[in-house]
């Protein structure tokens, strides 16, 4: 389990807000499906994970129609975020976020891109088609555990639409992952 660590210069307030966010984290159970067809990178996104403050539970499908077709099944629950990777075989990324966005049942399912790509055009391209946020793989571990965390922050926290679109680009800049 990963610690929080917070900085010396936060206010008492900032402090406690810091704080009172971390146990929620770890209060919350999240069910997560990861949708990428790179072994390694599934591998990595669970070791990641498994470091952090959060009890989560992860699905992996290695591409489009995998993900389509498990969505499709799962009648009673759905995950509380899916993380798209964008390079898949069968049906991409891009064609999988156009379906979930069509149907009335999964459009409300928060999908975070996760991708290697990050070309202002694709990312914009992405925001227009109701992405709630977007990811670029970090090549570092600590890195990749600070942009999950931040996502899994923000869902915890009920930011699960599509915010402004400044904001759309997850960095990995949360205090609570230092």
């Amino acid at each position: 389990m990963h610690t929080a660590r917070l900085t010396s210069d936060t206010s008492s307030e900032d402090s406690q807000h810091d704080l009172s966010r971390l146990l929620s984290m770890l209060l919350e159970h999240f069910n997560l499906l990861l949708a990428d067809d790179d072994k390694d990178d599934c591998l990595f996104f669970r070791d990641a994970l498994e470091e952090l403050p959060v009890q989560a539970e992860l699905t992996t499908v290695h591409n489009g129609e995998q993900l389509m077709q498990l969505l499709g099944e799962s009648k009673d629950t759905l995950p509380h975020v899916l993380f798209l990777d964008l390079n898949m075989p069968r049906k991409n990324g891009f064609e999988c976020l156009s379906e979930l966005k069509l149907d009335d049942r999964l459009k409300s399912l928060p999908v975070i891109i996760f991708s290697t790509s990050f070309e202002q055009d694709v990312v914009n391209l992405l925001y227009k088609k109701g992405g709630q946020y977007y990811i670029r793989k970090p090549a570092e571990f600590s890195q990749l555990k600070n942009v999950i965390l931040e996502a899994l922050t923000l869902i915890a926290e009920g930011k699960t639409s599509q915010p402004d679109r400044d904001q759309f680009v997850i960095t990995g800049r949360n205090p609570l992952a230092t």
